[in-house]
């Protein structure tokens, strides 16, 4: 038994320390990507025809003002067509049809699209609405989205021949509502930076993001058009149509601002269909991108970007499993030499804290020391906590467990002054992964205490992130129980 648990222990830091190398090497590229001038961008010659979709289910509170913002875009109204594809189930319906109406009296080519049947969920909408779309190009905005009216203008003259999408930055138009929302924005800053312009200037397989961005309709149909067989409908589509031999161009400095979850169970439920997606997505994709003809370094990129929300069923393993590795040392002195190679996965973790350096150098030019210093511990904290949820999320998607499309509730909130408590969306019960999240700050507390009995403090301050971690995830998740 003990050499199961050392076995198992090593290779999860082992597989942590890689992830961590890879992202140091995206880090590289970034940091290589910046050094050099941007291209020149013709403005617009000839307007191509456009068609916005809007996939919508139930969002009573966002639906009005995302249809407002893609109306007011800057382009001729001639050559632009708006789809609301409408899937809801409830006054979403009317509010939404008020809205067309509205706009439809001023001239905008705009349409109220529904299905008889909500099959495929959001897969299932965009390709309904593909099959009827007049443009040439075909834009995507999710509901939380609040596009810019320049939109179109900025992203249309990006492509060339080959491009099959052009991805935008996501900005945050609620980032300082709630430590849980600044966070967010933290993750997702690097993401936005790093990891897709790295990827981009490496040459290797990006992804369009499911919303800010835009796609040549000829890409869609050639990569066999949107397929709902995974939660990431849009990561599956991004490697099949990049596979085909498209090209994906991502703009960092152009930014489409989103709202951002503000309770712990709608970050939940968007993490666990980003991280079970994933998963899902590499099972269908990865054998064909190594099977394809790119080139090694592209094939080890799209492996790590493909399995990199396994690090939680890592990081989930090694936790588990240090608390009993603290007696094994104890007993087995000879074991370790497993605690003193340590310091090679302090790389790792060096090299983690130096990809959301440089993403918080880009993302908070000024005074990025202390904002970088004051939430980097505190994510990586909660990111720890989170590592059950996801972790089994991962590990439903490689096995093949199959799941319906959870749709992330949005809340229309921008300021500290706005509320969600009387959102009818929320879902107001605890789950039996909640109670076990509680169950685990308890038992790394007695990791503290375990490390402390047996004078062996190496790994107190771990003990300490999990312990806090985990009951972070579990109060915020039972939060909005008390507003029931």
């Amino acid at each position: 038994m003990e050499y199961i648990v050392i076995i198992l222990y090593g290779l999860s830091l082992l597989l942590i320390f890689l992830f961590s190398l890879g992202q140091l090497h995206l880090t590289w590229h970034y940091l290589k990507a910046k050094k050099q001038k941007d291209v020149a961008v013709k403005p617009l010659q000839v307007y191509p025809k456009v068609t916005v979709q809007l996939p919508v289910y139930n969002e009573r509170y966002v639906v009005q003002r995302l249809i407002d913002a893609v109306c007011r875009f800057e382009y001729p109204k001639e050559k632009l067509e708006i789809q609301v594809l409408d899937d809801s189930t409830d006054e979403t319906v009317e509010i939404i049809a008020d809205k067309v109406n509205s706009w439809k009296a001023e001239g905008v080519n705009i349409k109220h699209i529904r299905r008889e049947e909500r099959t495929g969920f959001k897969a299932g909408a965009l390709q309904y609405g593909l099959d009827m779309a007049e443009g040439e190009f075909i834009a995507v905005f999710d509901a939380d989205f609040l596009p810019q009216p320049d939109f179109l203008i900025k992203t249309l003259p990006v492509f060339e021949n080959t491009t099959g999408v052009v991805q935008t930055r996501w900005g945050h138009l609620n980032k300082d509502y709630s430590i849980l929302t600044r966070l967010q924005a933290f993750g997702l800053d690097a993401h936005f930076s790093i990891e897709q312009t790295g990827r981009n200037h490496a040459g290797s397989f990006i992804n369009f993001n499911g919303t800010g961005g835009v796609w040549r309709k000829k890409c869609i149909y050639d990569a066999g058009g949107w397929s709902a067989d995974t939660l990431t409908e849009d990561l599956d589509l991004s490697y099949r149509a990049q596979m085909k031999g498209w090209k994906f161009k991502y703009l960092e400095d152009y930014t489409a601002p989103a709202e951002l979850p503000v309770i712990m169970t709608a970050v939940k439920s968007q993490q666990y269909r980003w991280n079970k997606g994933a998963a899902e997505t590499a099972r269908k994709n990865l054998g064909k991108v190594f099977r394809s003809p790119i080139n090694g370094v592209g094939k080890l990129h799209a492996f790590f970007h493909l399995l990199n929300s396994s690090v939680f069923i890592c990081l989930l393993l090694a936790s588990v499993l240090s608390i009993p590795m603290l007696f094994i040392k104890d007993t087995y002195p000879a074991f370790n030499f497993i605690f003193n190679l340590g310091s090679i996965f302090l790389i790792g973790f060096l090299s983690i804290g130096f990809f959301y350096w440089i993403a918080s150098r880009q993302s908070h030019p000024k005074g990025t020391g202390k904002y970088y210093l004051t939430t980097f511990p505190v994510f990586l904290t909660v990111s720890m906590g989170l590592s059950l949820h996801n972790g089994i999320a991962v590990l439903e998607g490689l096995l093949g467990i199959k799941s319906p499309f959870i749709r992330t509730p949005k809340f229309n909130i921008k300021s500290k002054t706005d509320s969600w408590k009387d959102n009818i969306y929320v879902k107001r019960k605890i789950d039996f992964l909640t109670i076990l999240e509680g169950f685990l700050s308890l038992y790394f507390m007695f990791g503290i205490a375990a490390g402390i009995y047996l004078n062996d403090l190496g790994l107190i301050i771990f003990h300490v992130m999990l312990t806090l971690g985990f009951a972070s995830v579990f109060y915020y998740s039972i939060k909005p129980l008390k507003h029931g």
